[in-house]
C-alpha cells in the first residue's frame, strides 16, 4: 500500500480526490499525511474530517528552518509519494533532493502553456481566456526546483467555448484534475 503525502495550501478539493479514491480502493495507498502552509485552510478541514494527520507548517512557524521540517515530518510518516495539491509554496532543496522524482505536481493548464511563478488557480484560467486559446486542461508533472519545468507525466485537454468564464473553465479543469491525478499516483505506484 502506498503511504501518500499531499502539500496543499485552500480549499483541497485535490487531496479530497486523492482521500476518496484511497477509501474506494482506486488508489492502492493512503493519506498518511497533510501538510499545509495556511492554518486557515478548507483543507485542514477536509483532513479532520478524513482523519488524516495534519501538520501545519510555514515561513511563520519555522522560517528559514520550514524545509528541513518538511522533510522531517514526510519522514516521520514514512511517505513514499509526495503529491502537491494546490501548495502555493516552493519546495526547498533538501525536500527536493531526498524525494527526487517522488514529488508531483497538478497545474490547471496544458503545460508548458500558463505555468511558472505566480501561475496558479484563476490566475491561470484568467491567461488562458485572455490568450484567446481553444483548449486548455490539466497536467501532472514531476516536482522540480523550477516552477512547472519538471517532466510531464499525463496531460488531458478540454475545449474553451466563447460561453467560458473563469469560473466555468475552473469547474472543467478541476474534473480532470482530479482524474489525472488519480491515473498518475497509480502509475507511480
Amino acid at each position: 500500500m502506498l503511504k501518500i503525502g499531499v502539500l496543499a495550501s485552500h480549499g483541497g478539493t485535490n487531496f479530497q480526490a486523492i482521500v476518496d479514491a484511497c477509501q474506494s480502493g482506486q488508489i492502492d495507498g493512503r493519506v498518511v499525511l497533510l501538510i499545509t502552509n495556511n492554518s486557515g485552510s478548507r483543507v485542514m478541514q477536509r483532513a479532520a474530517e478524513a482523519k488524516v494527520p495534519c501538520r501545519h507548517l510555514s515561513s511563520a512557524t519555522h522560517g528559514d528552518g520550514l524545509d528541513a521540517a518538511i522533510l522531517e515530518a514526510l519522514l516521520e510518516a514514512d511517505v513514499q509519494l509526495l503529491v502537491l495539491a494546490g501548495y502555493m509554496k516552493k519546495l526547498g532543496g533538501e525536500t527536493l533532493r531526498h524525494f527526487a522524482g517522488r514529488i508531483i505536481n497538478v497545474h490547471p493548464s496544458l503545460l508548458p502553456r500558463h505555468g511558472g511563478k505566480g501561475m496558479y488557480g484563476d490566475r491561470v484560467h484568467e491567461a488562458v481566456l485572455a490568450a484567446g486559446d481553444k483548449t486548455s486542461g490539466a497536467t501532472v508533472h514531476f516536482v522540480t526546483g523550477a516552477y512547472d519545468e519538471g517532466a510531464v507525466i499525463l496531460q488531458e485537454e478540454t475545449v474553451i467555448t466563447p460561453e467560458d468564464t473563469v469560473q466555468t473553465l475552473s469547474a472543467k479543469v478541476r474534473k480532470i484534475e482530479h482524474r489525472l491525478l488519480i491515473q498518475a499516483i497509480n502509475s507511480l505506484a
